[in-house]
């Protein structure tokens, strides 16, 4: 009994129960973002059923949530951007309302799922969003199919699964999650959990080298506090060509809700404006 109290709590915080504490505006919403019937729909593809819902009108931006959650993470994010842009909200594969009952799961199937998508709803191209997991998920899209990505926003990604790039007492608490589910009986939801977690502890494997063939103009977001350490989001920094960074103080790893105005105002103008590196002569502009 102990052992199922203990798992139950660190589902719940896996399935972003934590994360739902510091986005209480859930219950003031009134679009019910991931599971709104007007707005959502289900694509049959590579053996799932890939849900999303889409808001606005304009040109296409596709919003990426973390591990264990769904779009539901974007409920500060969705009536912002749908302002100017369609929004394509997506619940990656075994997570939210999308289904997989394959054994197996991946960023690169992920990132394929969307290329799916796209093509599904006849978009060259897009601007995409992600947090988390989602943030790796694109990186990996960007990657696959770069013709796919216009500009890429990640918050919060990371290269490898190890403590360099997660900080200890997050990998420890998934590696606890990973072994209390392992000794419960195997049914679906067990199953789907434990793959969803474990997801996070064999990967990502991305290399340098692999960045440094991302041709779309990043920002790479992180807090100072973030779960994933500072110098390693420097490290995915660097070795983007066209990217940004954006380390924002006194913040963990949900700026997305922490910091929605900062977070939604920042990616709108990495959105509108043209990538420009500052070197040169340029580093001093600005001084009197």
């Amino acid at each position: 009994m102990k052992k199922l109290k203990l798992l139950n709590f660190l589902r719940s915080c896996i399935s972003a129960g934590l994360a739902m504490l510091f986005i209480q505006t859930a219950a003031q919403a009134q679009v019910p973002y991931g599971s709104n019937k007007a707005a959502g729909h289900y694509l049959d593809t590579r053996g799932i059923k890939l849900y999303y819902e889409t808001y606005g009108k304009g040109e296409p931006l596709i919003l990426l949530h973390n591990n264990g959650a769904s779009m539901k993470m974007f409920l500060n994010q969705i009536p912002y951007f749908s302002k100017n842009y369609r929004v394509i909200a997506v619940d990656s594969r075994a997570h939210g309302r999308s289904t997989d009952t394959k054994d197996s799961l991946s960023f690169e199937m992920m990132a394929d799922d969307l290329n799916s998508l796209l093509d599904h709803l006849h978009l060259k191209s897009c601007y995409v969003v992600g947090w988390s997991d989602g943030g790796i998920t694109g990186l990996v899209m960007a990657m696959r199919h770069p013709d796919k990505v216009k500009k890429l926003v990640v918050s919060g990604p990371n290269l490898r699964p190890d403590t360099t790039a997660v900080v200890p007492f997050v990998y420890r608490y998934m590696k606890l999650a990973a072994d209390s589910l392992r000794k419960l009986p195997a049914t679906a939801e067990n199953k789907n959990t434990l793959k969803v977690i474990e997801l996070d502890l064999l990967e990502p494997h991305l290399s340098p080298s692999q960045l440094n063939s991302i041709k779309c103009p990043t920002l790479v977001i992180g807090g100072d506090h973030d779960a994933i350490p500072v110098p390693h989001l420097v490290e995915i920094y660097q070795h983007i060509p066209k990217s940004y960074l954006w380390i924002v103080p006194n913040t963990g790893h949900y700026i997305a809700a922490l910091r929605k105005e900062q977070f939604n105002a920042r990616i709108a103008e990495f959105f509108s404006q043209p990538y420009r590196k500052i070197e040169g002569l340029d580093i001093f502009k600005g001084m009197l």
